[in-house]
């Protein structure tokens, strides 16, 4: 197995960390003197041992989660399963509906720990662990598969909110529904996370003749999902289509809304949006700050790389914190 890489990236403000499948992109501001410095060496310290924790139970991990099965032993992983166990008897689920989330919430932990910090945040691929101290907010673009703007997320100390995460169509996991991407927001990132996957799945069209499904071990032999027949195309849908669809998207993120689960969810099929909690507030439509843009995870956009999943080592770029473009510019990488 590689080992992982730590690079700075630009002034140093921001972090890059890579190992396998595992692409993080952090950034902090520093409520003291050399706070980020600290806060990075303790990220890239705990981030070399995480990759090989979570094979260490890979097989409990891929496994369905019931109120009574096992609970797995690792930092990460227990993470995941806080996260998974509420939706246990909703369904099938397993721990690694949780794990992009799971991964930057424990990063991020080591990082708060080490001293006084105004703002962190870390991104898995789109899942965003978030620290905020009073004053200070995070904001993110939505945008859609065809780089449609859906809006931005605004996200204050006051909210709660510690976690984003965006499942669906345009994502690099493989989803039971249809939806192009639903965005949720959570007390953390890997409740966000498991939510976005569950009410991705719920945006769906049982036996329409336009979806077509394949048993995920035939898209993907180690998947998690074995048998279960995925999504891998869509043909056309009527607007009724869309709105039944999003409908049935809709009542699963309605019912952990008042379950406390999350505390707001945006859902997007075809153009057409659905949002759940206090939108007017969360999910404005304008703003002049972005520090990050969730869209499609496989494809990248003029405004930087959509999602920051599918990051080639040393190619990605991201607008940097209080806002900018770096439409056709190179990151500046070191050593950490």
């Amino acid at each position: 197995m590689n080992r992982p890489v730590a690079l700075l990236l630009g002034d140093g403000s921001r972090l890059h960390l890579q190992h396998g499948p595992i692409d993080l992109i952090i950034g902090a501001d520093p409520g003291g003197q050399n706070a980020r410095q600290r806060a990075f060496q303790a990220a890239a310290e705990r981030f070399d041992t995480i990759l090989e924790e979570l094979v260490s139970e890979l097989p409990l991990l891929r496994g369905a989660v019931t109120k009574t099965s096992e609970k797995p032993l690792g930092r990460v992983a227990r993470r995941m399963d806080r996260a998974v166990r509420p939706h246990s008897s909703a369904g099938f689920v397993t721990h690694m509906a949780a794990v992009a989330g799971a991964v930057a919430d424990e990063v991020l932990a080591v990082m708060v720990a080490t001293g006084p910090l105004a703002r962190a945040y870390v991104n898995n691929g789109g899942d965003i662990a978030l620290h905020l101290e009073p004053g200070r907010s995070f904001r993110t673009a939505m945008a859609g598969l065809d780089g449609a703007d859906l809006g931005l997320i605004d996200i204050g100390h006051d909210t709660g909110i510690r976690g984003i995460a965006t499942s669906g169509q345009g994502g690099r996991s493989l989803s039971f529904g249809i939806a192009d991407s639903v965005t949720v927001l959570g007390k953390d990132a890997a409740t966000a996370d498991v939510a976005a996957t569950l009410i991705a799945n719920a945006v769906d069209l049982p036996d329409h003749a336009s979806i077509r499904r394949t048993p995920a071990h035939e898209v993907q032999p180690d998947s998690d999902l074995g048998s279960g027949k995925v999504v891998t195309h869509i043909g056309p849908l009527s607007i009724g289509d869309i709105a039944t669809a999003l409908e049935a998207g809709r009542k699963v993120a309605t019912q952990m809304l008042q379950d406390g689960l999350i505390n707001a969810a945006s859902l997007g099929l075809r153009g057409e949006q659905v949002l759940v909690g206090p939108a007017n507030s969360l999910f404005p439509m304008q703003s002049t700050k972005v520090e990050h843009v969730q869209a499609d995870r496989s494809q990248d956009l003029d405004r930087g790389r959509g999602y920051l999943s599918r990051r080639r080592p040393g190619g990605e770029c991201s607008p940097a914190p209080g806002g900018g473009d770096c439409r056709g510019k190179e990151p500046v990488r070191r050593a950490l």
